[in-house]
């Protein structure tokens, strides 16, 4: 399997448990300062890498009314800040072929959101940038299937590839984890991400914005550590019944810690080796 390098210090793949965390939507500066101020501080201290992650826009958001988040010129200036502040590596999502290329100037991993997971421009423009590229799994695509989009990145000359399990339409408003899909995305030869929050979504399931059941989310974090995983992806808001999107499957800081540690014991007991 192959590794990917995000910096110096932080090598996805390699058997130290890698963490993406933010807030969903880059809100505000002191919003992200918060989270990840309190993410990197807990990563350091339970040995895990911490990537910082949130969004500039939130392009696909189920009402045209909804806040999508600061936008790409003022969102890109607050994760540059948080990247200087706190001194972390950020993800964050691009939706464009344009955006790709601007955010590359800051960012050090480009994120593709599950629905443009098939977009062929859009991941051959995200390959060229140079950067890491962690592909989330779209919610209708088999993981077998997730080889075409994998090559797509590579066809542009990168082989740095992440691909992320997020769960699986199951009807209208639910999605579903086969825990199977870690291992067949592993066999395609890139680390394997698990987005425990976002599959937990319930799509569209109020109405004119997604519900959540962030409940399931340890359950999921669990079992997902112990099929085997590189990293562990998910949404922390200091206040997620406040958070401008996907509050409800959100986590405060204090379930945060109690998945981080769970997931750190059994990734190094058992998930390290699957």
């Amino acid at each position: 399997m192959n590794t990917v390098k995000i910096n110096d210090n932080i090598i996805v793949g390699a058997g130290k448990l890698t963490f993406f965390g933010g807030p969903c939507m880059a809100e505000t500066l002191e919003t992200c300062l918060e989270a990840g101020r309190f993410l990197r501080d807990l990563c350091a201290e339970l040995d895990i890498n911490y990537v910082f992650k949130a969004s500039y826009d939130k392009a696909n958001r189920s009402s045209g009314t909804s806040r999508r988040g600061p936008g790409l010129h003022k969102g890109l200036e607050i994760l540059a800040e948080v990247k200087r502040t706190l001194n972390v590596p950020v993800i964050t999502d691009v939706h464009e072929c344009a955006e790709a290329e601007a955010a590359a100037e800051v960012v050090d991993v480009l994120q593709i959101p599950a629905f443009l997971c098939r977009q062929t421009d859009l991941l051959h423009t995200a390959g060229r940038t140079g950067l890491p590229v962690n592909i989330k799994k779209g919610q209708f695509m088999a993981p077998e299937d997730m080889k075409g989009a994998l090559d797509k990145v590579k066809e542009a000359g990168n082989t740095k590839v992440l691909l992320t399990e997020r769960g699986t339409s199951f009807g209208y408003h639910n999605l579903v984890v086969d825990m199977r899909s870690l291992t067949t995305m592993r066999a395609l030869g890139a680390p394997v991400v698990f987005d425990a929050t976002h599959s937990v979504q319930l799509p569209g399931g109020l109405g004119n914005a997604s519900g959540g059941r962030r409940e399931f989310v340890r359950p999921l974090a669990r079992a997902a550590a112990a099929v085997g995983i590189d990293a562990l992806f998910t949404e922390v808001h200091p206040r997620p019944d406040e958070a401008w999107s996907d509050g409800p499957n959100s986590l405060d800081f204090k379930l945060a810690e109690i998945v981080l540690r769970e997931v750190k014991l059994i990734h190094d007991t058992i998930g390290k080796t699957a």
